[in-house]
């Protein structure tokens, strides 16, 4: 049976645990479980060992300023490989433009901006869900 996963990737320990710790309060744990990656390279191991145990990742919650890559171009390379995925990128520092053409170049894309609120995030996350 196919299971279900939303990602979280931050190189902040602390925000991925309040991530998951919000999300897992919300959808609960039956339907979804919960990952965590605190780079974009751990995060594309993760989404391939998913792939190989029979698990969808459904949600990718990614921040925006990142070591390596920042989490834009990273969506946007997911967006190639996996574009159902309801990508989902989280910033305090993204300009309007950024915002424009990430919605112009990807489908199931949302932008939360930091600090985030809550219902914001589960919304957004929703919305998505629901196209």
């Amino acid at each position: 049976m196919k299971r279900n996963a939303i990602l979280c990737i931050d190189d902040e320990r602390i925000i991925l645990n309040s991530l998951v710790e919000q999300l897992e309060k919300y959808f609960g744990t039956e339907k979804y479980i919960f990952e965590q990656a605190e780079s974009a390279e751990e995060a594309m191991e993760l989404l391939e060992d998913l792939d190989d145990e029979d698990v969808e990742v459904e949600v990718i919650v990614c921040d925006w300023l990142m070591p390596g890559i920042k989490g834009d171009e990273f969506l946007l390379d997911i967006d190639l490989k996996y574009p159902r995925v309801i990508k989902i990128l989280l910033t305090g520092q993204a300009d309007e433009a950024l915002v424009y053409n990430l919605k112009q170049e990807a489908d199931h894309f949302s932008i939360v901006h930091k600090p985030w609120e809550k219902d914001e995030l589960i919304n957004a996350i929703k919305a998505g869900i629901k196209k």
